[in-house]
């Protein structure tokens, strides 16, 4: 599905789908760009599962960014643009 831009020029969103749990380090960087909360910070215990980072209880490995609220992106790229380890998965709407 096209779009266009405020002049008129052609322009395709590219929708954020997935994260990559192995590549991604958590670094936040994504999260900071996207103003739509689409990810969000998750710890990954050694048993592999996803944790609260604001739960004391939980022990965990690893920060890593996981999908929030996939229908609130936009399409932009932003998130892509700024990661460093390419660990997300982009794709436009099927027509």
């Amino acid at each position: 599905m096209s779009q266009t831009t405020r002049d008129g020029r052609g322009w395709r969103p590219d929708y954020l789908v997935a994260i990559d749990a192995g590549k991604c380090i958590g670094c936040g960087r994504c999260y900071k760009v996207c103003g739509r909360e689409v990810m969000t910070l998750k710890g990954l215990n050694d048993e592999g599962e996803l944790v609260g980072l604001d739960d004391d209880d939980e022990e965990f490995d690893k920060k890593i960014m996981v999908m929030n609220d996939a229908g609130a992106c936009i399409g932009c790229g932003a998130c892509a643009r700024v990661c460093p380890t390419n660990c997300q998965t982009h794709e436009a709407l099927a027509a």
